[in-house]
Parts: C-alpha cells; structure tokens; sequence
C-alpha cells in the first residue's frame, strides 16, 4: 500500500516537474527581444494598432506619422493595461501597414509586449499581396518569411512570434491560396512558428488543415481565425476533434454571439482548445487623424461579468486569456 502511494506520488511529481520544464524552456518573440513563455500573462492574441487598406501597390511608411499614430493609440493600450493585460498580438500582415518599429516604440511606451508576425495575406482577391507573391513558389515565399525569423524584419532586427497568412472563402481554395498554406507550413516545420489565418468558416478552414496534414503537419499548428463567422457549431466540435485552435477573435466590435458559442465551447469540453481576442484599434492613415479607434475593452467590461453570470469562473479566464495563448504560441529553444 506505501509502496503505491509513492509510486503515485512520484508519478505526479514527475508529471508537475515535467510540465514545468517544458514551459521554462519555451520562449515567444516580441518585438523588444524573446521572452519566456511564462512572462507573457494575460495575453489578447489578435489586435491591431495601424492598418492600411489601400493595397500592396500604394502602402507606404510615408502614409502616416509615426508619432501621431502613438499619440492616438497609446492612451487605449494604457487603458486596456489597467486589466492587467501584459501582452498584445498585432495582426497587422506585410503589405497592410505591418511597422514593426513603431511596434517597438509603443511596446516600449505603454509597457505591454507587443508581438508581430511574418507571412502574406491573400483575401480580398489578393490586393495585400505584392506582385512577386503570385510569381514566386510556396518554398521561395517561406525562405522570406523563415530569414525575418532567424534575422529580422527588414532592417529592424525585430523577429515575428508568429506567422499571419489569410485566404479567400472558396473550395476549392485559389492556387495562390494554397500556396500562401504551404508557404506557411514549410515555415512552421523550419521556426516552429504557430500559423495564424484569416479565415471565416470551417469549410475553408478545413481545407488548409487538410494541406498541412499532408505535409506532415500537426492542425495544433493552425488557428483558425475568425472562427466566429462559422454559424453551425457541429462544426466547431469537428475543429476541436481535429486538434486546431478555434479563435473567437472580433469582441471589440459585438459580443452577444460570442456568449453562445463560449458557453458552447464550456459545456461540451473543448475550451482549451479556444482563443479570444477583439480585433479591435486600429489607426487608418486614410482617415483624418486616424479615424476612431475602436478600444480592448469589451472583454472585460462587457463578456466576462455575462459570462461569469452564466457559470464561467476565474479558471475559465485563466485558461483562455493565459493558459491557452501559452500553449499556441510558445517556441522550443
């Protein structure tokens, strides 16, 4: 009988010791240097603070000031900070105004570790992508996207925590479509980067999942971004099956559906499996000073006191604000 009790003891000692190693030993790239992973907190994985939706032909840094963006964004990350938000995911994609000092800057001003990303972004018909995308192949894309990991966007020596990649809503996806998957996967296998796509419903979704299980692939390595717009909930339970994170990511702008689906995701056991965010800011150089910025708040002014009336408790927040963006994003040393 003590023999047992010890053996079970030692199993949970192991156990505990063996989970804390793993997640010492990983770390994430903001874009002020790598961090533990353990030092990222209370995280939102999906806003932007600038966006440019003029098109891959027409973007420019000469677009916008960079100090009047930090004038007009920095007071909502001070304000969404008092939460006790400690790191922000910037979605902004190359080609859309992705500015990685000015990342710095407000990282550095505001005291919340921000993270960017390398990859295309190919919706919209493919206006956000450069005209060398369409000639280049999958592997030569993901040699881009792999040397800003292992040396830095441009010449800003700042590397990206994750891959964003986007498709247009068709099946079967476009070739260029495709393509951006394979590039993305062909990263992931290289950096461990965690890829990121824009999205909408499951039936697109699974067809990029279904790319990179091809290519050998785990589909933990995919977030389905804007998993939202997917109206048949079966079809979450069919994602998490599958093992892919299932981001709920547009709460700055409603919230009401978004309570269904996380009370879904709760009572039928995949809410380890979810991501939260609000998609929220951003600054538009096309609109006077910015136009109006859209705050990270929601969450916790608005979702998480309905929740918590509904059954949802602090372990429940911990998991998705926490626990779960750890797990998806972490690098292995």
């Amino acid at each position: 009988m003590k023999k047992s009790l010890l053996l079970a003891f030692l199993t949970i000692l192991c156990t505990t010791s063996c989970s804390e190693s793993e997640s010492n030993s990983q770390y994430v790239n903001t874009v002020t240097g790598s961090i533990p992973i353990d030092s990222m907190g209370l995280t939102l994985i999906h806003e932007h603070m600038l966006v440019d939706f003029i098109g891959a032909d027409s973007v420019s840094p000469a677009r916008y000031d960079q100090e009047e963006v930090i004038a007009k964004v920095l007071p909502y990350l001070l304000e969404v900070k008092k939460y006790g938000v400690k790191t922000i995911f910037d979605c902004t994609p190359s080609y859309l105004a992705k500015d990685p000092v000015l990342l710095r800057k407000l990282s550095e001003q505001s005291g919340i570790q921000l993270i960017t990303n390398t990859g295309f972004y190919g919706a919209v018909g493919g206006k956000y992508l450069p005209d060398f995308a369409f000639e280049e192949t999958a592997e030569e894309q993901a040699n881009r996207w792999i040397e800003e990991f292992e040396n830095g966007i441009g010449d800003t020596g700042i590397k990206p925590g994750f891959i964003k990649i986007s498709v247009n809503e068709e099946s079967p996806l476009r070739d260029m479509d495709a393509k951006l998957v394979k590039a993305a996967g062909i990263t992931h296998q290289k950096t461990g980067l965690q890829i990121a796509s824009h999205t909408g419903t499951w039936a697109t979704a699974k067809q990029e999942v279904e790319i990179l299980q091809e290519m050998g692939i785990d589909p933990s390595a995919f977030v389905w971004v804007h998993a939202q717009a997917e109206e048949d909930f079966e079809n979450y339970l069919e994602a998490a099956k599958t093992g892919v994170w299932i981001s709920l990511d547009g709460i700055g702008w409603s919230v009401d559906e978004y309570v269904a689906r996380l009370l879904f995701a709760k009572e039928n056991g995949f809410l380890d499996q979810v991501l939260i965010s609000h998609d929220a800011g951003w600054y538009d150089p096309a609109k006077p000073m910015g136009g109006d910025f859209q705050p990270f708040t929601n969450i916790f002014e608005i979702l998480i006191p309905d929740l918590n009336d509904k059954g949802y408790d602090e372990d429940d927040w911990k998991l998705l604000l926490e626990e779960n963006p750890k797990r998806a994003f972490g690098l292995r040393n």
